[in-house]
């Protein structure tokens, strides 16, 4: 049992930040057949309004959602903005580089991370400047308050001028050999930047990167440099000052960011992040089921396993329901009440890789080859 599990965290962690290998290992979830998702229940209106195509993915994107239009950048470094009514897509600029992380975006300036390990700024669509990090990026950059914050896989944040590139600080933690190859927390609460950091949901001071409260959401166990492993995994469910949060097959657990209280902690096994709202916080573990917490107290509200085995993305509150994607290229509806399944829209096959997120009333997801698909759910 434990070699399997050891074999399913190889697929998506690196080893070595200097070469970035991965490691290599198929998992044994690979042969378990996904559950028969059987007819279609249509008790939940959500129908199909546009496609658009960016081009394939092979990073994990983040998309940017900035007032009705959608901010997208493919593999090669594409940028792209589409309309979220009706999909019609717009070229912003071609960086040509490689990207590493999904991007961050203000009304008018993006800034994304190479594979080469550069962050790049741009404004409206011209880049004004490029810095050199000092390891890999896999989490979005974060543009807020005229500055660009960075989180980095050797568990460094940095803070950068928006206007000038010029560095303003860097927070720099104990390096470990591994990590993970996917998007990890980072976000602004107020005027404070919340990170996470290995276990843990750190406040800093986005003005002198001062770290104000380090709060623990799982601490490393287990015997082995893998099973020792416990980083945040975005995104992070947010309702006011407190913010939920997954560390990778350990826990789940909400912190209080205008103290730093933990207010509760419990053992889950996914590795993806959470969606909620004021009352529940919404999960989906490594084997598919999909979980309710409740945000207060973190006790478990329901389980539902309709979804089993079918990799699922990490949930999106949508009031009535949960919305999901799964790795077969369907999306989901399921119940806020019990998980009970409502409905499902096919898209083109391949896996959903960024989504669903909710931008300009539209709910969209990403595909691994480059599908954009608009839905309008009810």
């Amino acid at each position: 049992m434990k070699t399997n599990y050891i074999a399913a965290l190889s697929k998506i962690l690196i080893s070595g930040l200097s070469v970035g290998l991965l490691l290599g290992c198929s998992s044994t979830s690979d042969k378990l057949k996904p559950a028969d998702l059987g007819s279609n229940q249509g008790l939940l209106n959500a129908s199909l309004v546009w496609t658009a195509n960016i081009g394939n993915l092979d990073f994990q994107l983040q998309p940017k959602a900035i007032e009705q239009s959608l901010l997208l950048v493919n593999s090669t470094g594409l940028l792209v903005s589409l309309n979220t009514a009706n999909g019609a897509q717009s070229l912003i600029s071609s960086l040509g580089e490689k990207i590493s992380s999904g991007l961050g975006a203000s009304s008018d300036a993006t800034a994304v991370v190479t594979r080469s390990n550069e962050l790049i700024m741009t404004l409206r669509g011209r880049e004004v400047w490029r810095q050199k990090m000092l390891a890999q990026v896999f989490t979005s950059p974060l543009v807020a308050g005229g500055r660009v914050f960075v989180l980095a896989a050797d568990r460094s944040v940095s803070a950068f001028d928006a206007e000038t590139g010029r560095r303003l600080w860097l927070l720099q933690r104990p390096g470990e050999s591994l990590v993970l190859r996917q998007s990890g927390v980072l976000l602004a609460v107020g005027d404070t930047l919340v990170a996470g950091l290995s276990g843990q949901l750190v406040s800093i001071n986005s003005i002198n990167g001062a770290i104000s409260w380090e709060t623990p959401i799982a601490s490393p166990r287990g015997t082995n440099e893998i099973e020792r492993l416990v980083d945040l995994v975005g995104p992070v469910s947010r309702d006011g000052n407190i913010v939920c949060s997954r560390a990778f097959q350990s826990a789940v657990g909400c912190v209080d960011t205008s103290s730093g209280n933990l207010m509760w902690s419990k053992p889950a096994s996914g590795s993806v992040g959470l969606g909620g709202d004021d009352k529940f916080v919404y999960g989906t573990e490594s084997d598919g089921k999909v979980v309710a917490w409740r945000r207060a107290t973190g006790e478990v509200v329901w389980v539902s396993d309709h979804l089993k085995f079918r990799r699922l993305t990490a949930p999106l509150y949508l009031g009535r329901s949960i919305a999901l994607g799964d790795d077969q290229g369907n999306v989901h509806f399921v119940s806020a009440v019990d998980g009970s399944p409502l409905a499902y829209l096919k898209t083109d096959g391949s896996a959903v890789v960024a989504g669903p997120i909710l931008a300009g009333g539209m709910l969209v997801v990403v595909t691994r080859n480059g599908g954009v698909f608009g839905i309008k759910p009810e």
